[in-house]
C-alpha cells in the first residue's frame, strides 16, 4: 500500500484522479493492516507531510496518516515512541534541522492523535525535559509560539517543580531575544500574535504554579535592569504585564525601591525600558506599573532617578501619542510626568491646555515627588514635601519670626506680589531684587519652607540685634522705606546719566547709594520714577496721604498742610486700656515682680522663664470683644484739642493758644497697613508693657475719604500721623493725646454739631477687605513670637463695590455698617481661603480661628493689619502690574534668572532628600534611632522664638499651643 500510495503522489496523472486513489487507500484504513504495513505508511505519511514538495503531497500524507492512526492506534504509538520523538527534537528529520516549527508542528498532530492513549502520559517526561532545552537555545518567536501551542494543548507536558521555575524564568529571558526585523504589516501582525500566545501560555503556568511567578517576575527586572550596553531586551516583554496580578503592585515595588542592592543605574535602566513598553500594542496596565514605580521611587526620595528618566523619555512618551493604539497609556504616564517634574521647566517642551488655577494646585499637590506616601520606606523617611496648602513655609533663623510673619503678608498681598514679580531687575542686587527672589522661591520652591537667609542680611536694620527678637511693625516701616528709597535713587541715576549704563553699573551705584541712612518719606514723590504717574511702587500699592488742619480756638486761623503715609498706627484710647485687665490676670498666674521686664531681648519675655500651668494653656471660652478695629479708626480720626502743655503756636495771635487739630484721608491706598499700638511705656517700671484688650477684626471695613478739592477750614477732620516718620515712640505718645469728649465749651460743641452735616457731605466711604494680620504672641515687643494669617488673594478678585457717599455718624466707622458689610462678606469665606504661616509650617485655617484668636488665648493678639481696598465701579484700580502694554490679571510668568535659580535650589533639595533618605536608612539598618520627647520638629532651631510665646502660635513644644 505504502509503494503505491508514493507512486501515485510522484506520479503526473491529473489531480482529480490521484484524489480518488487517495480516497480508496483512506478507505482501506478500515480493514485488518499488518503492522509491517503500519509502519510502512506511518514513515511513507511522515516523509510527506515533513518533507514534501508542494501542499498536495504534505495534505495527502496528513490524511492518510489520520485515518491509519485512528484505526490503528497501538500500531502508531509504537511508530511515535520516544526515541523517535527525541531524534525529530534533537537531530531533526532529513534536511529539516531541529529547530524548524514544522518539527512542532508534526510532534502536536501526532500527540493529538495519541490525545486519548497512555502513551502521551509516557512521552510527557521526555517532553518536559526537551521543551526546557528547546527554550534554552532561546528560538524565534515562531518556534515559542509552535511550542506554547503544544504546552497549553498538553499541559502534562510543561516542566514542574524547580524545572518549571527555571523554565519560566529561561522563557522571560527567550522574550527579551524576540526581535522583529519586519516592516509590513501583516508580518508585524503575525509577530504580535506569536508573542501573545507565548505570553498567554506562560500565564497559564503562573496560574497553576504560582511559585513560578515572583521568580519570573525578578528575571524580568533583572533583564531589564541590566546595564550591558551590548544586549537591549525587546519590548516584547510588555506582552507580560498585563498578566501581572495587580494586587502585587504594592509589594513589588516595595521590594525594588527599597532594597539596597539594586543600583540607581540599574533601577534607572529597568524605567527607562518600562516607558520603552508604552509602544507595545495591546499590552494592558503597563502606565499603572510605570506611574507606580515612579511613585515609589518618588516615596523613598530616589530623586535623581526620577529627573534623569524623565529627562531622557519624557519627548519620546510625548511622541507615542501620534499612535491611536497606544495613546492612552502614553497620554498617562506623560501628564504624571509632567506633573510632578516641579522643581524645573526644562521637562516642558510643549504647551498644554491650561485648566482652572485650584485645578492646577491640586493636581500638582497630588503628582509631586515629595508628595508621595512614603509607605514603601521604613518610618524614619520623612518626606519633608510642601504642606497640602501649597504655600511655603520660612525658616526661623533664630528669632526671626518678626521678618517671616512680615515676609508672609506682603507675599500674601496679591497685586503688589505680582508687581514686584514683572519688574526686571537682571543682574541687580538690590533689596527690590532680593525681595522679588523670595517671592518666587516662596511660589515655585518644592521645599516645605525656605531659609531667607540672604534676604535678612539685606533688610535688617542697623540698630537690630542679630538673634534678638524685634517689632515687626519697625521692621516693616524699615523694609518699605528702603525700598521706596531704592526705586527713587535708581530712577534718579537713570535720569542722570548722560548714557546708558550696563546694568552692574547701575546695580553697584544703587548699592552704594542705599547703603546711606534712608531719609523719611518726601512729602512730593519723586518726579522721576519708574511709573508714569512718578511714584514708587511703595507709594502706589500702600502710600497714601493725610490732610493735617490745626485751627485756633482764639482766632479762628487755619494751618493746613499735606503729607504721605504707609500705615496708620492706631491707639487704644486712655479709657479703654488703663485698667490692663489681661495683665493682671497673668501676672497673678506668675511669680514674675510688678516691675520685671524682658530679659536678654531676644530669647523670650520674662514670663518664659515660668513654668505656666496647665490652666494657663487651656483655651478660654469665646468672649465677643467689646473693641474694634473699626473703633480705633473713630478714636484716631477723632478731632484733638491742643491745651494746656500741648497748646498750639498760633502765628496770628503770636502766642500759646488752645487749638483744634484734625486730620482726614485724602488718598486711600491700595493696601491700607493698621498698626494696634499695643505696647505702651510704664513710667513706674520703666519698661513697655502690652495691652492685651481684645480687639473685633471685621473682615470688610470702610475709611473715610475727603473728596478733592473740598477746603477742611469748615469742618471737623480726622487725623492721622505719617508713618514714615513714627517711630515706636512717637506711636506710644499717641496713646497720651487728649481727645475731645462732651465737656468742650458751648461754642464748640454747637459749632462741631452744626457743621456736621456739612462733613457728611464732603466723605466718601472706600471699602475695604480684609487680606491679612500679624498676631503677637506673648507680653512684651522684645520677647514672645509673630505669627500671621493670610487670605487667598483670588478670593477676594472680582468683588466690586459701588461708590457711595455716607451719611456718617459721630464715629467714621459705624458699627452697623461695618456688621452689615462683614454678613455680606462672611458668606464666601471658604475653609480654604486662609492660610496660618507660623514660620516653616503652612497650614488651612479659616477666619472664625482669626477673629477668635484673643478670646483663646489671651497673649495672641493682633498687632498689624492688612485690608485690601476694593474696586469700585466707574474709578481705575491699580490692581495687577503691566507687562508689554497689558495689564496682567494672573501671576506674571517667571523671569529666566529666577527660575534658573529655582531650578538650581530645587535640584539641591531633592539630592538633598535623596541622600537624607539613604543615610536614614542605612541607619535604620545598623541601629535604632532615638527621637525627641515631642516629635522632630525643625521649626525650632537654636535661638528661635521657642515656646513661651503664647498659645496660639508660638513654640510647638505642647499641641495646644497651635492655633487651627
Amino acid at each position: 500500500m505504502d509503494k503505491i500510495l508514493e507512486a501515485l503522489v510522484s506520479s503526473s496523472h491529473p489531480l482529480t484522479v490521484k484524489r480518488a486513489i487517495v480516497k480508496k487507500v483512506m478507505e482501506a484504513a478500515e480493514k485488518e493492516v499488518t503492522e509491517e504495513q503500519c509502519q510502512a505508511l506511518y514513515h511513507l505519511t511522515t516523509r510527506l507531510i515533513l518533507l514534501g514538495e508542494d501542499a498536495f503531497q504534505r495534505q495527502v500524507g496528513l490524511q492518510v496518516q489520520e485515518a491509519y492512526a485512528r484505526y490503528h492506534r497501538e500500531e502508531f504509538a509504537r511508530f511515535f515512541s520516544k526515541e523517535y520523538v527525541l531524534g525529530l527534537l534533537q537531530q531533526g528529520y532529513g534536511s529539516l534541522d531541529h529547530r524548524d516549527p514544522a518539527i512542532l508542528d508534526f510532534l502536536h498532530g501526532s500527540l493529538r492523535l495519541l490525545i486519548s492513549c497512555p502513551a502521551v502520559l509516557e512521552l510527557a517526561p521526555l517532553l518536559q525535559t526537551e521543551v526546557l532545552r528547546i527554550i534554552c537555545e532561546r528560538p524565534e518567536p515562531a518556534t515559542c509560539a509552535k511550542l506554547a501551542t503544544i504546552l497549553m494543548d498538553f499541559p502534562q507536558c510543561v516542566p514542574r517543580e524547580k524545572a518549571g521555575v527555571l523554565f519560566c524564568q529561561q522563557l522571560v529571558r527567550t522574550f527579551a531575544y524576540f526581535n522583529c526585523p519586519v516592516t509590513e504589516e501583516r508580518e508585524l501582525r503575525e509577530y504580535v500574535t506569536q508573542v501573545t500566545r507565548v505570553s498567554v501560555m506562560l500565564q497559564g503556568i503562573w496560574k497553576a504554579e504560582p511559585a513560578t511567578l515572583l521568580p519570573s517576575l525578578q528575571e524580568v527586572f533583572a533583564v531589564i535592569s541590566s546595564t550591558d550596553p551590548s544586549f537591549e531586551p525587546s519590548i516584547a516583554l510588555a506582552s507580560l504585564v498585563q498578566h501581572i496580578p495587580l494586587q502585587m503592585i504594592t509589594v513589588l515595588i516595595k521590594s525594588l525601591t527599597t532594597d539596597q542592592n539594586v543600583k540607581d543605574a540599574s533601577m534607572t535602566q529597568a524605567l527607562c525600558r518600562m516607558i520603552d513598553w508604552l509602544s507595545w500594542p495591546l499590552a494592558n496596565h503597563v502606565d499603572t506599573w510605570v506611574i507606580a514605580l515612579l511613585k515609589g521611587l518618588a516615596a523613598v526620595q530616589k530623586f535623581t532617578i526620577l529627573i534623569d528618566v524623565t529627562l531622557l523619555k519624557i519627548e519620546q512618551v510625548f511622541n507615542r501619542l501620534w499612535y491611536p493604539i497606544v495613546r492612552q497609556g502614553a497620554l498617562v504616564v506623560l501628564s504624571h510626568m509632567l506633573l510632578s517634574f516641579q522643581h524645573s521647566p526644562e521637562a516642558f517642551h510643549l504647551e498644554l491646555p491650561k485648566p482652572n488655577e485650584e485645578k492646577i494646585k491640586f493636581v500638582l499637590n497630588q503628582s509631586a515627588w515629595t508628595s508621595q506616601s512614603n509607605s514603601f520606606a521604613s518610618g524614619l523617611l520623612k518626606i519633608t514635601g510642601k504642606s497640602e496648602t501649597g504655600k511655603t513655609g520660612l525658616v526661623n533663623l533664630g528669632n526671626t519670626c518678626y521678618m517671616n510673619s512680615i515676609i508672609q503678608i506682603l507675599f500674601m498681598a496679591t497685586d503688589f506680589r505680582r508687581h514686584v514679580m514683572s519688574l526686571h531687575l537682571n543682574g541687580s542686587n538690590t533689596l527690590m531684587k532680593k525681595l522679588q527672589l523670595l517671592f518666587a522661591f516662596l511660589a515655585h520652591t518644592q521645599r516645605a519652607a525656605y531659609s531667607p537667609r540672604s534676604f535678612l542680611e539685606g533688610s535688617r536694620p542697623p540698630w537690630f540685634t542679630a538673634g534678638s527678637q524685634q517689632d515687626c511693625s519697625e521692621y516693616l516701616r524699615f523694609l518699605l522705606d528702603r525700598l521706596h528709597e531704592e526705586e527713587k535713587t535708581l530712577s534718579a541715576f537713570q535720569v542722570t546719566s548722560p548714557k546708558p549704563e550696563p546694568a552692574t553699573t547701575s546695580a553697584e551705584t544703587l548699592n552704594n547709594a542705599v547703603s546711606q541712612p534712608v531719609a523719611d518719606m518726601p512729602s512730593h514723590p519723586d518726579p522721576v520714577a519708574a511709573n508714569g504717574d512718578g511714584r514708587t511702587l511703595v507709594e502706589r500699592m500702600f502710600g497714601g496721604r493725610l490732610s493735617t488742619a490745626i485751627r485756633c480756638l482764639q482766632c479762628h486761623s487755619l494751618s493746613e498742610k499735606e503729607e504721605p503715609f504707609t500705615d496708620l498706627s492706631l491707639a487704644f484710647c486712655p479709657s479703654m486700656s488703663k485698667c490692663h485687665g489681661p495683665i493682671d490676670e497673668h501676672k497673678s498666674s506668675s511669680s514674675v515682680g510688678p516691675c520685671q521686664g524682658a530679659v536678654n531681648g531676644g530669647s523670650e519675655s520674662s514670663e518664659g522663664s515660668v513654668k505656666e500651668g496647665a490652666g494657663t494653656r487651656m483655651e478660654k471660652p469665646v468672649v465677643e470683644p467689646t473693641l474694634s478695629v473699626p473703633d480705633l479708626v473713630d478714636y484716631f480720626l477723632a478731632p484733638e484739642i491742643l491745651e494746656n502743655e500741648n497748646c498750639y503756636f498760633c502765628e496770628r495771635c503770636a502766642s500759646l493758644q488752645r487749638a483744634e487739630k484734625v486730620m482726614r484721608v485724602v488718598a486711600a491706598p491700595e493696601y491700607l497697613i493698621l498698626t494696634l499700638l499695643r505696647f505702651s511705656y510704664d513710667a513706674t517700671c520703666h519698661v513697655r508693657r502690652k495691652i492685651l484688650d481684645n480687639v473685633g477684626i471685621p473682615p470688610h471695613m470702610s475709611l473715610p475719604l475727603r473728596q478733592p478739592g473740598i477746603s477742611v477750614s469748615s469742618s471737623s477732620s480726622t487725623a492721622v500721623t505719617s508713618s514714615s516718620s513714627d517711630s515706636p515712640e512717637s506711636g506710644e505718645n499717641l496713646a497720651k493725646k487728649l481727645k475731645p469728649s462732651q465737656k468742650e465749651d458751648g461754642m464748640t460743641g454747637n459749632r462741631t454739631n452744626s457743621e456736621s452735616n456739612d462733613s457728611d457731605s464732603e466723605m466718601l466711604s472706600v471699602p475695604y477687605v480684609l487680606s491679612s494680620v500679624v498676631v503677637h504672641s506673648g507680653m512684651s515687643s522684645e520677647s514672645g513670637h509673630y505669627y500671621s494669617y493670610g487670605r487667598n488673594g483670588s478670593s477676594t478678585d472680582g468683588y466690586v463695590a459701588h461708590p457711595s457717599s455716607k451719611t456718617l455718624e459721630s464715629s467714621s466707622l459705624s458699627e452697623s455698617s461695618t456688621a452689615s458689610q462683614e454678613e455680606m462678606g462672611c458668606a464666601d469665606h471658604k475653609s480654604t481661603d486662609w492660610f496660618l504661616f507660623n514660620d516653616s509650617r503652612v497650614t488651612f485655617t479659616n477666619f472664625e480661628s482669626l477673629r477668635n484668636v484673643t478670646g483663646r488665648f489671651p497673649k495672641d493678639t493682633a498687632y498689624v493689619l492688612i485690608y485690601r481696598k476694593q474696586e469700585v465701579s466707574g474709578q481705575p484700580s491699580n490692581s495687577g502690574p503691566v507687562v508689554n502694554g497689558s495689564r496682567l490679571s494672573g501671576e506674571p510668568p517667571l523671569q529666566k534668572e529666577l527660575m534658573d535659580a529655582i531650578t538650581k535650589d530645587n535640584k539641591l533639595f531633592l539630592q538633598e532628600q535623596e541622600l537624607n533618605a539613604r543615610a536614614r536608612a542605612l541607619q535604620a539598618t545598623s541601629a535604632s534611632c532615638s527621637f525627641r520627647p515631642n516629635g522632630s520638629d525643625d521649626n525650632e532651631p537654636p535661638g528661635s522664638c521657642g515656646p513661651s510665646g503664647g498659645g496660639g502660635g508660638g513654640g510647638f513644644n505642647t499641641i495646644s499651643r497651635l492655633v487651627f
